[in-house]
Formats: structure tokens, sequence, C-alpha cells
């Protein structure tokens, strides 16, 4: 056990909880968070999949009882109704095709009865960051083929405001929507397939790929199981080292020490004690 006190300094007792706190988060965060990704993407995939071999439904079968569940979202739906064009709202800081972009969202009342968010597809910024000139949605009757969609969610520090002249958001969120537009929505929203009325630039459907996460979330078990090897390894090495440095003193030593003298004869012992020559 003494030869494994160095590991009690104080340089060894940082490495040791920088290895295990590591292996720790590769194996409890980092390679979950991948790993889940990768799952959730894959069960995504596979609804837009079976969504395009499905015909579409009106939106009310889909809105009614407790409304479309994450299992609904991407499902085909048919809307009757008219657009409210006077309640135009636009998400900003958007990437369309690796390129920043507008997305403009209307509302829309059902025939059927409530009012539903539209996305109506995106519009580029010009100059910067300015709005360009947006057309609005036709008046009137129409009928929409969408797709249904969860609202995406907020943060604190993401509040709406208006700019421009156009109230502007930075999530699609039905609730915070109708809390800017004074409007009842329903807590999803419809984005628009292609040649719609009052479609704009069309919102391209997710690659149908899983994507690296689960190439990443293997790489991160790898990595926490390596660095308490690597440890092992630097441990092992130190260890030899100081047996390598050991056995050279223990030889040197060895080397340095001065003969025993050899047994003294009687006669010797005689010449000693008389004077006499030996």
């Amino acid at each position: 056990m003494r030869r494994l006190t160095f590991l009690l300094r104080p340089g060894w007792l940082v490495l040791a909880l920088v290895v295990v706190g590591f292996a720790y988060a590769c194996f409890t965060v980092l390679a979950p968070w991948q790993l889940g990704k990768n799952t959730s993407t894959e069960d995504r995939n596979g609804r837009i999949a079976a969504s395009m071999a499905q015909d579409p439904v009106p939106v009310g079968e889909l809105l009614g009882g407790d409304g479309p569940t994450i299992e609904d979202e991407w499902r085909r739906a048919l809307a009757q109704g008219s657009y409210l064009p006077e309640s135009d709202v636009l998400v900003r800081l958007r990437s369309v095709e690796s390129q920043p972009a507008y997305e403009v969202l209307t509302p829309f009342a059902l025939d059927s009865g409530g009012t539903i968010l539209v996305n109506r597809g995106y519009v580029r910024p010009v100059r910067g960051t300015e709005i360009p000139e947006i057309p609005p949605a036709p008046s009137g009757p129409v009928t929409l083929d969408a797709r249904i969609r969860m609202s995406e969610g907020t943060v604190e520090d993401k509040a709406p405001f208006v700019d421009d002249g156009y109230q502007q958001v930075y999530f699609i969120d039905a609730p915070q929507v109708a809390s800017v537009t004074g409007l009842d929505l329903e807590d999803v929203y419809l984005q628009l397939d292609a040649d719609q009325p009052g479609g704009l630039g069309v919102i391209p459907l997710p690659q149908l790929d899983s994507g690296p996460y689960l190439s990443y979330g293997l790489q991160w078990l790898a990595f926490g199981i390596m660095a308490p090897l690597g440890l092992g390894y630097f441990v092992w090495a130190e260890l030899r080292e100081r047996r390598k440095s050991k056995g050279s003193q223990d030889g040197g030593d060895a080397a340095e020490a001065p003969a025993e003298a050899a047994p003294r004869t009687a006669s010797e012992k005689l010449a000693d004690r008389y004077g006499r020559p030996r």
C-alpha cells in the first residue's frame, strides 16, 4: 500500500477527481443526451414517413377530445375557414435552408368552430434584418392542406415585442401568440404545404435521417470508459518508474559500500603486537 501513497498528493487527487467526474458525466448526462436525441429524431422521422402515406383528415378530428398528442404531429390535415390577416405575427431569428428568415403566423377561424394558428411560410430579411413587404393572407373562405404541429414552448428572457409595425416572437408557441393577439387559439398550429392559399416560402420537411446523434452517444460512452483506463495506465507507469528508480538506487549503494576486511592471520597479529616484520 505504501507504493500507492503518491495518489494522495494534491496533483493526483485533482486528476482522479477530474477523471471520475468526466466519466460520470459521460454515462449520466452526455451519452443519454445524444442517445435521447437520436431516439426522438427516429420517432419524428417515423411519423413524417407515415404521414406521407396517409390521406389528410379534417382538422376537427385531430382537435376533438383532448386534442392532438405528439403521436399526431406531422399528420396532414384539411382546415376550412378564413384567415384573420389583421393579426399577423412574425417569428424572428429563424433559419430556413441555412439562411435567415422570418416565419409568418396568421390566425385562422375554422368553420367548425375555434381558431388555430397557421404558419404560412417564410420571407427573407432585406438589408440585414429589415422586414420585407409581406403579402397579406387572402380574405374569404379557403381550404388549407397543412400539417399539424405542436407548440414549441418559450423561455422567460425572450418576450414578444412590436417592431417595424409587426408583433414579433421568438418561438411558435400558440399560448404566447394568443396572449399578444387577444385570440383564443388552439394549443397547436398548422404548417402549410406547398401551393396553399396565403402560402409564402415553403418550409421544407426535415431530412429523414437520424443524424449523428447515435455515433455521438457511443463516442461519449467510449470516452467514459477510456478516461478511467487512462488514469489506470498513468498509475501503472508511475509505479513502474518508481520501481526502476528504487532498483537503480539500491544497486548504486551496494557498489559504493567499502569491501569488508579479510580475516587476519595469527602471524599478522603477532607482528602487530611485537613490532616484527611480517
